[in-house]
């Protein structure tokens, strides 16, 4: 019979949905899947589990939760053969986003029972991710590497309380809306290969991604999963907002919203840099994120690893995210 470990953060997106985990493992059972339910304890915990999955032989790893989670099991299973399989029940569904996998809604029981139908019916893809190496912390990131602004606010809202949970989304928005006047800058050497800038700076931000900010923002329509290559954002500080806390947050708005409107390229305070391999020092210390999850201070250091992760995608995931053809799953296990 096949075999598949299913990790799970019950502290993931409102906290009713954990209820949800059970009745999706029996859905895979029912399919010729045995299925070995594995709850985290503790941040960094998904790790560990996906770890011993891939040691044990497992062919799946179903990663229930956010992108944090997401994250977690795919630093676990990097380099191993082990297939990870992601259910999106959390805030932040970026992933779930690219890969128009059906995601969760308040009032939805269905959707992790048609993300399991829309995977058994899909296709391995080989994905990069990039390492990363920070002050304190050694890891992957599956999607993002942020340093700067994003980083100081996941510093400062997780883990986050039951309110927050509760409230999904709108409760991560809030906490982010009171935590905006506080936006730290910063004075960094950034190295990209072999070009090296240096600059005051809000946010750094290295992505394998086409979506940020829990899918909410497109930052590239061309990147690819695949490609052996991240991007490297630099979002400027300007003179004012490297002295006074209040501009800082409605510069950073202008930048996200610029991006999002595909305007960036007409504003000097934005670059993009792509490359494989990124060294990042700043003054002061300035606190990283990987994947929406808290990942250490600087300085900082992200190589890309191609072809690192096994990651099962839906039919519906587009074709011009990989540059590789993916292998249906019925042919593998």
């Amino acid at each position: 019979m096949k075999r598949a470990t299913l990790i799970f953060n019950p502290r993931a997106g409102q906290l009713t949905m954990a209820s949800k985990v059970k009745p999706v493992a029996d859905f895979w059972r029912a399919r010729d899947w045995r299925v070995t339910l594995r709850a985290t304890e503790a941040p960094g915990h998904a790790t560990e589990l996906a770890r011993q999955a891939a040691e044990a032989g497992e062919e799946l790893v179903l990663a229930v939760g956010g992108d944090g989670t997401m994250g977690q099991v795919a630093t676990g299973l990097a380099g191993s053969p082990t297939i990870m399989a992601p259910l999106p029940i959390g805030t932040s569904n970026a992933l779930a986003r690219e890969l128009k996998l059906p995601r969760p809604q308040l009032l939805d029981a269905k959707a992790p029972f048609e993300a399991s139908e829309a995977l058994m019916a899909g296709r391995v893809q080989s994905i990069d991710l990039t390492h990363v190496q920070s002050h304190t912390e050694t890891g992957y990131a599956l999607l993002w590497t942020g340093i700067g602004a994003d980083g100081f606010l996941v510093q400062q809202i997780e883990p986050r309380p039951d309110w927050s949970k509760r409230l999904g989304p709108i409760g991560y928005g809030i906490q982010i809306f009171s935590l905006l006047h506080r936006l730290p800058s910063m004075h960094a050497v950034v190295q990209v290969d072999d070009q090296t800038l240096e600059e005051d700076l809000l946010l750094i931000l290295i992505s394998t991604a086409r979506l940020y900010a829990g899918g909410l923002i497109e930052l590239s329509a061309a990147s690819r999963f695949d490609d052996g290559l991240f991007e490297v954002w630099l979002f400027r500080a300007d003179s004012i907002a490297s002295r006074l806390e209040p501009s800082r947050a409605p510069l950073m708005i202008r930048y996200l919203t610029e991006v999002q409107l595909k305007m960036e390229r007409q504003d000097p305070g934005v670059t993009t840099i792509t490359g494989k391999r990124v060294v990042i020092q700043t003054q002061p210390k300035m606190p990283c994120q990987t994947d929406g999850e808290w990942a250490g201070y600087s300085p900082l250091t992200c190589e890309i690893r191609p072809g690192a992760l096994n990651l099962l995608v839906p039919p519906a995931a587009p074709s011009d995210l990989f540059l590789k053809p993916g292998i249906p799953l019925s042919e593998l296990v």
